[in-house]
């Protein structure tokens, strides 16, 4: 009796997975956290529209979804004032990493990212034979030069930055990276994630036009629209670039609700606007919560702040530990210098109290 035939790449990955998830931990622990605030879910959920619009899809969903995205497609491209072809929807930014990666990468292809960037990308690029090279952080930031001079030196197919930065929560004005693009190689496509643009000032977004070549860009329904468990991103990119998606995509990959709810959201920007207010404000009360404990944190322009423990990595897990531990569930950056963080989610009221009242005392054991 015989198994499968793994392929030699397939045989010589790990079976592990980017993130533990939180449910993961809670079974672990034997028993649920008082405050999820770890994984930058967007507490404060969708618009009460697109939980309606996506209750009242729940008779239909015996219907196959539109293979095409055609309705939540248009109202994007009007949204950002663009073609239709200019847009390509997915199941989340993480879906569309792995349909990029599909589309453009062979064995042996190099890749160029952060030491300690968004690490499902790495998975992506690693499922399908692509060598990554890293660069370090500058200052708690990428560093659009070091990634561009990188792409140059080992001829890189994809070069990935996320702005506003994830696990950091630091960012970069636009028109940084669009004047460092002045170095990007001839043949390297630049993949910029913009998943917590939302929350970012409006200087963040990079002036590219939607047209240029050399550039795609992803966006996301999971963070300041609130539909994490959705599954929506989308990519814009020039036209030739979003069509050859349809060559290899999952044309039936969508959630007929997901798409109904997604365009609901899209069209209530009031509330969108009530959340990332929301979001502000919990930042400023992190802020405060930290200071409070001797601790500092990152500017932020994502729905998460970086507190800095002042110490190394060693001391940053056991303080992260000690807040599982009472029910905390918050997550920190893999990579030193950056480790010595902890990152804790923009919560509600009571998630940030509970947050507020476990500190002090995950921070004297871990003194201990």
């Amino acid at each position: 009796m015989t198994g499968p035939r793994y392929t030699p790449l397939v045989d010589s990955l790990p079976s592990t997975v980017p993130f533990v998830g939180p449910e993961v931990q809670e079974r672990a622990r034997g028993g649920a956290f008082t405050a999820r605030i770890g994984a930058n879910e967007n507490v404060f959920g969708p618009s009460p529209k697109a939980i309606e619009a996506m209750r009242n899809a729940d008779p239909g969903i015996w219907m196959y979804a539109d293979p095409t995205n055609f309705d939540l497609i248009n109202a994007l491209a009007a949204h950002h004032g663009v073609a239709p072809e200019n847009v390509m929807v997915g199941e989340g930014i993480d879906g569309m990493l792995g349909y990029l990666c599909r589309m453009l990468l062979e064995p042996g292809d190099a890749v160029v990212t952060s030491d300690g960037a968004y690490p499902t990308f790495n998975f992506h690029v690693a499922g399908f034979g692509g060598v990554l090279h890293k660069v370090p952080y500058k200052g708690d930031h990428e560093d659009p030069e070091a990634l561009f001079a990188k792409a140059a030196e080992v001829d890189a197919k994809l070069v990935y930055l996320a702005n506003p930065d994830n696990p950091m929560g630091t960012w970069h004005d636009g028109d940084t990276i669009a004047k460092a693009m002045d170095h990007l190689p001839q043949g390297s496509l630049f993949v910029l994630d913009e998943a917590y643009i939302e929350f970012a000032p409006e200087s963040a977004a990079a002036p590219i036009t939607i047209n240029d070549p050399r550039v795609i860009r992803f966006r996301t329904f999971s963070k300041a629209y609130g539909m994490a468990g959705a599954r929506v991103g989308y990519a814009l990119a020039a036209a030739p670039l979003i069509d050859a998606f349809n060559k290899i995509r999952n044309h039936f990959g969508m959630n007929r609700a997901a798409q109904i709810g997604a365009l609901a959201a899209l069209q209530d920007q009031t509330y969108l606007g009530l959340t990332v207010a929301k979001v502000a404000a919990a930042r400023d009360r992190i802020d405060r919560i930290a200071r409070a404990n001797g601790l500092t944190t990152l500017p932020s322009a994502t729905n998460f702040v970086a507190i800095d423990c002042g110490r190394d990595g060693d001391f940053a897990r056991k303080v992260l530990a000690n807040l599982i531990e009472a029910g905390i569930f918050v997550r920190m950056p893999f990579v030193a210098p950056q480790d010595r963080c902890i990152r804790v989610s923009c919560g509600r009221p009571k998630d940030l109290a509970a947050f507020e009242a476990a500190l002090p005392e995950a921070l004297a054991k871990a003194r201990g």
